[in-house]
């Protein structure tokens, strides 16, 4: 309970900024399509807002060691508030496209700031429990987000002002704390070719998670909508996504560290493309069965980029986890970038089944990949643990990194 206490305002900055960041995608959909914007505009603010993410995972160390968390935070609270804020004024897709940018840095530059906050103060006895701890505060802030966009009409002023009351609030845990700032910790060099020598295996899941996760969170509510399902009930279809990907952490972590872990990417690729095809035939199941198979389908999906993170750290010494972790998170952002504005385009031109085409078509390439690299080489025998790894920032690896040697 002292623990909880004592990561109390840092806790709830993270669920007023899920609520906040977690909620625009969805809403942007629905209220996109209320005013007319076409698919592949809508399927852009998604890419746009992972382009703003990565800006910001690389630029929120430097931002921070110059001026320091505390203000740091606050900037990027502004930028993201003043994204929300604005997207009543300006109804424009392209106008929404900028601004998703700002919501994207804005998100990259707070998580960055509260996980090196989170390095600065946890101790040896206290870091695994602060990171439980913080992995079930985002994941719950991650399902009330999508349950909001049940009860926000879509473009709608009052609704975006809403969010943004989320993320300014954000605000007053971080800076009324009476916790000394720590200090800036060095930001870690970005090399994106160190994971593809530890492992290219993990480098393409990463990439494949991505295509999975950002389609489905930003252009899922466009599936939702072409198969019939109300405002209400696209939140609880995003909800059980979320559910699905939660659940799966526990019983895929056991199978990776029992079993080779290409062994188990494949088999999740494979569950993934069975969940997809089951997805795509849903629609005539009515609620209930598409409810169900978007559980399948964050059971099946959501565990890869852990799988594939702690695979390719089998092969890393100690000194290059925290390089390691952000040169994956760089690839899933390259993955998450394109791959919304992808999905719009085939979902205009094919039809809502595309979007799950076009993750099934991913998958397979990944399964034919993982069967490749087995015959390139053996697994370690002395191997990691297994960590469920947040999608935050690029030194989410400092947090981890002990974990995993242990």
């Amino acid at each position: 309970m002292r623990l909880l206490v004592s990561f109390a305002a840092l806790f709830f900055s993270v669920i007023l900024l899920q609520l906040s960041s977690g909620g625009v995608g969805p809403l942007d959909v629905l209220s996109g399509t209320q005013l007319g914007f076409s698919r592949q505009q809508i399927g852009l603010l998604g890419s746009a807002h992972f382009f703003g993410f990565f800006i910001g995972c690389w630029w929120a160390p430097r931002l921070m060691g110059s001026i320091g968390h505390s203000r740091a935070f606050a900037a990027f609270t502004a930028v993201g508030a003043i994204s929300l804020m604005a997207h009543m004024l300006v109804l424009d897709p392209y106008a929404w496209t900028v601004m998703r940018v700002g919501s994207g840095l804005c998100v990259a530059g707070c998580y960055t700031v509260i996980e090196a906050w989170l390095q600065a103060k946890v101790t040896n006895e206290t870091r695994g429990r602060a990171m439980g701890i913080y992995r079930v505060v985002d994941m719950t802030g991650s399902l009330g987000a999508q349950m909001i966009i049940g009860i926000l009409a879509p473009a709608s002023y009052v609704s975006y002002n809403l969010l943004a009351i989320g993320c300014i609030a954000a605000l007053l845990p971080i800076t009324l704390t009476k916790v000394a700032q720590p200090e800036t910790p060095a930001s870690p060099r970005l090399r994106p070719r160190l994971a593809v020598e530890r492992s290219p295996l993990a480098a393409a899941g990463v990439v494949v998670a991505a295509v999975s996760s950002a389609s489905f969170r930003m252009v899922g509510p466009i599936y939702g909508q072409e198969v019939g399902l109300t405002a209400g009930q696209i939140a609880w279809f995003l909800s059980a996504f979320v559910l699905g990907g939660a659940v799966a952490q526990f019983p895929i972590g056991w199978l990776a560290d029992k079993y080779d872990r290409r062994w188990v990417l494949i088999w999740l690729s494979i569950a993934a493309m069975i969940s997809c095809g089951i997805t795509m035939m849903s629609s005539g199941l009515g609620t209930t069965g598409i409810m169900l198979t978007a559980a399948l389908f964050g059971l099946t999906t959501f565990p890869i980029y852990s799988v594939a993170a702690a695979h390719a750290h089998d092969f890393a010494s100690s000194e290059e986890r925290v390089e390691l972790s952000a040169a994956l998170m760089f690839y899933f952002a390259l993955g998450a970038i394109f791959a919304p504005y992808l999905a719009s385009v085939l979902i205009e031109n094919f039809g809502p089944s595309a979007l799950f085409l076009m993750i099934s078509v991913a998958h397979g390439g990944l399964v034919v990949f993982g069967l490749i690299r087995m015959r390139a080489r053996s697994t370690r025998p002395d191997r990691t643990r297994y960590v469920y790894a947040p999608r935050t920032s690029f030194i989410v690896g400092r947090l981890l990194g002990r974990s995993r040697d242990e």
